[in-house]
């Protein structure tokens, strides 16, 4: 008899979860702070330098450094600013939705050190004579230009100082007056002084006033000069804001425009929407009716992670909308593992109830083991990655976690209450079963696992697969070795400019003679990106100054209509960067081996990175034979492999223990290389099946998706197939000739603890 109040309960589940996303999915996507690449704004990473040899650069200096910067930023009225003192002595500033990233950038650098000097350079008055905060713009009554006006601490010492400067009087043998009064920011004797300045359009310095009407005997003071408005309200809020405590080197910059910004995140949420749709519909078409559930957990996690990221304040990055889209794909694995065991309970001839509970079951640890290593690849990107890759890297773990809620416990709750409803009993169609593929349990019939009707001899064939994978990693060595890896500025150091046209293709011999003539830089080279070519890319083997930067960003504006991306990494960062992305590979490898060695043994362990190495080497080969741009993102591309490969590995490795298990005692190769066989046979349609999932959100990433994250997306495609293979035809097949050496020696067996019930090798 069917329950029909646990039908209606889910009924009202699904209308309550409906109701709350429909009506808080958009307050909360509006609230998520969007990054540098998805709004518009620049990112700038500052190495902290002693202002004279006597200082020292220790946390409290650090700290106050930051704080005067942040001071700064609050004068533009940024309200969106992430400031950051890291290791090493440095500061890194982020800045999304600045309108005038030049002006900013210029805030942020200048020390604000305002001397009142002679015309000899002789200092007479500094920042500290000033009351905190009392510049202001304003205009002179007389000519009724923009002037700042400053109030100063001592009215006598300013009397003093005003004058011993009239009391000079005129020098008949200098082009100049000397008896004004020089108002500089940041004086540097070495680099200039007011004889050399003095008459050029656009001096050092600031002001040079006299005293009309003799020494001043106020506080008040005004600073003329060619100012606008605008220039001299900056000057007044670098006033206000004070020196800072120490030097600011700029090792690293990346400047994002906002139609950029724009069309990127526009691009990669319409490759998120084609990907997740087509995931739901193979979903459905392949497992039917749990297929149906798994679509309302994925939407429910969906909106989850969306509500988290809100909650902890994250800044979401292009890369981390790619994690979201992976994340569905990935979150769907763990519905395929347990529908796939549910359906095979169902072909042994058990009951719906009795299938449902033994595929929970059996699919839990293997659920656990695959997130727990993608995981640990995930915390070790996010420890080593740059702002833009631990965004990525924030995304995949959060996603992580929440899907193992949604996908497990969720879809038990869900298919729970239909399956106690017992509407699904003798239905095994809803679960893409055959009622003719059903075995009678009762005369003892098994279930022979077949792909497409037959079987396959995968054990039988290890050899060739060896050979194959031989073959094409000596392929992959000659071509690094003849071709190297085109790498990008973040390990090379230099600059890279990306001009969007909003008028279709442009042309690269144009831009590149552009800028040699009108700004002095010759290219390295000059690619096309986007659908119609509508972005070229220009790559210089240099730093460009903020002065260029700020020119080409200008120029470009103006023709275009869009303000172009520009980057610079510093020979210090570009080590840096590649040390960190080794590390990153090395330390997640060693951690895989440790959590794979606890739960499974050694054997396990080294075959799952040695098939991991080999599809990390395969994208890396792949980058050099293409010559496509090898940059930092591709890093983030081979982590989340490493994780998704080890995944891969552990769910075979996984249905190998189980099989080995049953047969508590195997002491020759040939039967464990049936084992292995056997388990190869009954996880390739979950494994096919994950992959193909995950490749939908890769390859409509790679062809909708944003162009700063094509080589990235093309990377998780090859990827994703090579780990595929290597799960399913190298690793275990590695395990059975290194496991099977001496095997009549070393028989596996399983014997049961003592004081438990759990068994053991």
């Amino acid at each position: 008899m069917v329950k029909r109040g646990r039908i209606v309960a889910f009924l009202l589940i699904l209308v309550v979860l409906a109701g709350t996303i429909g009506m808080t999915v958009t307050g909360v996507t509006k609230d998520i702070r969007l990054g540098l690449d998805l709004q518009g704004g620049f990112e700038i990473l500052y190495e902290v330098q002693p202002v004279d040899e006597d200082q020292e650069v220790n946390q409290q200096v650090l700290e106050a450094t930051a704080a005067a910067l942040d001071d700064r930023v609050n004068a533009l009225g940024i309200s969106e600013t992430n400031i950051n003192i890291e290791d090493g002595g440095r500061i890194r500033v982020q800045l999304a939705g600045v309108e005038d990233q030049q002006q900013a950038r210029d805030l942020l650098s200048t020390t604000a050190e305002l001397t009142f000097r002679g015309t000899d350079g002789k200092k007479y008055l500094d920042g500290s004579d000033l009351v905190e905060g009392s510049a202001q713009q304003s205009f002179d009554s007389r000519t009724n230009e923009p002037v700042v006006t400053i109030e100063l601490k001592s009215a006598s010492k300013m009397y003093d100082v005003s004058s011993d400067i009239v009391d000079k009087g005129d020098d008949p043998s200098t082009p100049y007056p000397d008896n004004v009064m020089v108002i500089w920011l940041d004086y540097s004797e070495k680099d200039t002084t007011f004889a050399e300045e003095y008459g050029k359009e656009d001096p050092a310095y600031i002001s040079a006033p006299g005293f009309r009407e003799g020494p001043i005997r106020s506080t008040n003071v005004e600073i003329s000069g060619n100012f606008t408005v605008e220039s001299a309200k900056d000057l007044a809020d670098i006033l206000n804001a004070g020196s800072l405590p120490a030097e600011l080197d700029e090792i690293y910059s990346e400047s994002v425009g906002a139609q950029f910004g724009e069309q990127a995140m526009n691009k990669t949420i319409l490759a998120g929407f084609i990907g997740v749709a087509i995931i739901f519909l193979f979903m459905m078409a392949y497992y039917r009716f749990p297929g149906v559930i798994a679509v309302v957990t994925l939407s429910t996690y969906i909106y989850l992670i969306l509500v988290v990221f809100e909650w902890m304040n994250g800044v979401l990055t292009l890369p981390g909308i790619a994690a979201l889209i992976l994340g569905v794909g990935m979150a769907v694995d763990a519905n395929i593992i347990t529908y796939e065991r549910v359906k095979e309970e169902l072909k042994a001839g058990k009951s719906v109830m009795s299938a449902y509970k033994a595929g929970n079951k059996r699919s839990l640890s293997t659920i656990m083991d695959a997130n727990i290593t993608t995981l640990i690849a995930a915390t070790v990107l996010f420890i080593f990655g740059t702002s833009s890759v631990k965004g990525f890297a924030t995304m995949l773990i959060v996603s992580i976690l929440v899907s193992f809620i949604t996908a497990v416990y969720g879809t038990r709750l869900f298919m729970g209450l239909w399956v106690k409803s017992r509407f699904l009993n003798k239905r095994p169609k809803w679960f893409g079963v055959k009622p003719e593929d059903i075995k009678d349990i009762e005369a003892g019939e098994e279930v022979e696992a077949k792909v497409m009707g037959r079987k396959f001899d995968f054990v039988g064939l290890r050899k060739r697969f060896f050979t194959i994978s031989i073959v094409l990693v000596v392929a992959g060595i000659l071509a690094l070795a003849l071709f190297r890896l085109n790498l990008g500025i973040d390990f090379t150091n230099g600059s890279r400019v990306s001009i969007l046209s909003d008028q279709g293709n442009i042309d690269l011999e144009q831009v590149e003679q552009t800028l040699d003539e009108e700004f002095g830089v010759t290219p390295e080279q000059v690619v096309s990106a986007g659908e119609n070519g509508e972005i070229a890319i220009a790559r210089f083997d240099k730093e460009l100054d903020k002065d260029t930067i700020s020119d080409i960003q200008s120029y470009y504006e103006d023709e275009y209509g869009s303000a172009p991306n520009v980057s610079t990494v510093s020979p210090v960062v570009a080590k840096e960067l590649a040390k960190n992305a080794a590390l990153a590979v090395l330390y997640a490898s060693i951690g895989i081996i440790i959590y794979v060695t606890i739960r499974f043994e050694i054997f396990f362990a080294l075959t799952a990175i040695i098939a991991l190495l080999h599809d990390a080497f395969f994208i890396i080969a792949l980058f050099s034979i293409t010559r496509v741009e090898f940059d930092i993102t591709i890093i983030a591309a081979i982590l989340t492999i490493v994780g998704y490969s080890v995944n891969d590995t552990i769910v075979t490795f996984d249905r190998i223990r189980e099989n080995l298990k049953m047969r508590k005692k195997v002491k020759s190769f040939k039967e464990l290389a049936q084992v292995v066989n056997e388990s190869l046979m009954q996880t390739l349609a979950r494994s096919i099946n994950t992959v193909l999932t995950v490749i939908f959100a890769a390859l409509m990433l790679l062809i909708f998706g944003a162009s700063s994250i094509t080589n990235f997306s093309f990377a998780l495609v090859i990827g994703l197939i090579a780990g595929t293979y290597s799960s399913l035809f190298i690793a275990s097949q590695l395990w059975l000739v290194w496991r099977g050496r001496n095997i009549k020696d070393n028989p596996i067996q399983f014997v049961k603890k003592k004081n438990s019930g759990g068994p053991q090798v």
